[in-house]
């Protein structure tokens, strides 16, 4: 006999489960199912435990920099397995966090995997056998994994998806990073921090291709001082692997060079975990593995939402909680604002950090506006300096004829705490008027967001 619930959420991801609490808090009955872990890849796998790493890898360069500050610190070291415990310890912690959300919010969980064998109908393959699950409304969060190329796939020894480096079997010496979007700057920061002699390949014209040209160049221009080798357009043909290293052939001007490294992290994108499920069958329009779907994630199959990273991007954790939520309110009978893609920040918790909101100055001039751009430097600001985080900059981007903030780039020190004024200013459809009349509280780095949207307009005080 089938049980019924009022709204069936597949994922317990930060999509899934956020829909799940705010389902049962706007009075309906609901289920969630999960196959492996409370909170999905995020919480166990991506967003906290790398950021868990990454605060381990900054606290160590900091120790480095002891005599600055006025401080002694003497052999320097780190021990890699407290770090990686620390990490899991974190990512631990969280995931019972989110068992206990379920149990508070009268959510009823069934762990194991689910098919959609008709409308309205999920089968979950438990421990115990096959529950059956019937819903009007059904929310797929099933999130995805990293993108594996052929002749690149990972073999966890010398070859690393983000997974294998969050617990590494050891420390790399010589690191080669594919990829240089969110995921693989990260690691590449992490590991080149802890001493790895790390080269970072990118198909693409430059780094971090999604962000702003200028940042993308400022990082870079950082990333090299701190050691990390770059080779943007060239693209990794082929690994020939030993027990002990791994000859990779890189395509780079035309021609193939043979280069050695002891570990690789192929980090080249994600497909989204839709497959198995039934969708097709069901009707679902899938495009590269991804679930198309309208801006209020309705599939086209009657009560069959799609959130998160198996549908539309951009695939953040933050944008799938976001849609969880609007889904909900919408399967209550509100009627919630869509989720506006260029309103989804994006954040990389490289050293220096980078963030971002809204259209690159390039984008925008592509979509016909004439612009105002504003740009301030660290050096500007007295609290970076007292920080000792002097390097960095903030640029923003306006429409020339209403004054709109379009878009806002950020490279430097808590970037990604920053880049939230600019959003909140976004979804206020806040001018450069208001902005500039705005007072911002000194001494903060949240001053150089003043500064630069000042310069936009020709009136900035401290440069």
């Amino acid at each position: 006999m089938a049980q019924t619930f009022d709204v069936i959420v597949i994922g317990a991801g930060p999509g899934g489960y956020v829909a799940a609490i705010r389902a049962s808090q706007l009075g309906l009955k609901v289920a969630i199912v999960e196959r492996e872990h409370m909170g999905g890849i995020c919480l166990n796998w991506g967003c906290i435990p790398t950021k868990a790493m990454l605060r381990s890898s900054e606290v160590y360069h900091l120790m480095h920099r002891a005599k600055e500050f006025g401080l002694k610190a003497d052999n320097i070291s780190y021990d890699l397995d407290a770090v990686v415990k620390r990490s899991r310890g974190v990512a631990k912690q969280l995931n019972s966090g989110v068992g206990h959300l379920m149990k508070k919010n009268k959510v009823t969980v069934f762990m194991g995997a689910a098919t959609l064998p008709a409308k309205g109908k999920v089968e979950v393959k438990t421990d115990k056998g096959t529950e059956v699950l019937e819903a009007k409304n059904i929310i797929l969060a099933t999130g995805a994994r990293a993108r594996e190329l052929p002749g690149l796939e990972a073999d966890g020894k010398r070859v690393w998806t983000y997974k294998h480096a969050l617990v590494p079997p050891h420390m790399p010496k010589k690191l080669l990073v594919i990829g240089s979007g969110a995921i693989g700057i990260e690691f590449a920061s992490f590991y080149n921090t802890l001493g790895a002699d790390t080269t970072v390949v990118e198909v693409l014209d430059r780094i971090l291709p999604v962000e702003d040209a200028e940042i993308s160049a400022f990082a870079e221009k950082s990333f090299k001082k701190q050691g990390m080798k770059i080779m943007a357009k060239a693209m990794v043909k082929k690994l020939d692997r030993a027990a002990d290293k791994v000859t990779a052939h890189i395509e780079v001007g035309g021609k193939v060079e043979t280069h050695e490294f002891d570990t690789v992290i192929s980090a080249v994108g994600i497909v989204a975990n839709t497959e198995g499920l039934g969708l097709e069958a069901l009707g679902a329009k899938i495009d590269r593995s991804f679930v198309v779907t309208d801006e209020y994630c309705r599939s086209g199959v009657e009560g069959l939402y799609v959130i998160g990273d198996a549908t539309n991007g951009p695939w953040l954790a933050h944008k799938a909680s976001h849609e969880g939520v609007m889904v909900a309110e919408l399967i209550a009978g509100g009627h919630p604002h869509p989720v506006k893609p260029e309103q989804i920040a994006g954040c990389t918790y490289c050293h220096p950090q980078v963030a971002s909101v809204g259209l690159t100055e390039a984008k925008a001039k592509e979509r016909g506006y004439e612009v105002k751009v504003g740009r301030f430097p660290f050096i500007g600001n007295g609290k970076a300096i007292a920080l000792g985080e002097p390097e960095g900059m903030i640029k923003t981007v306006f429409d020339a004829k209403t004054g709109e903030l379009l878009g806002a780039h950020m490279v430097g020190a808590e970037v990604t705490e920053l880049i939230q004024g600019y959003v909140v200013g976004q979804k206020l459809e806040t001018t450069e008027a208001d902005l500039m009349e705005t007072v911002f509280p000194h001494p903060t780095l949240s001053e150089m967001m003043h500064e630069s949207v000042l310069d936009a307009y020709g009136r900035a005080i401290h440069i």
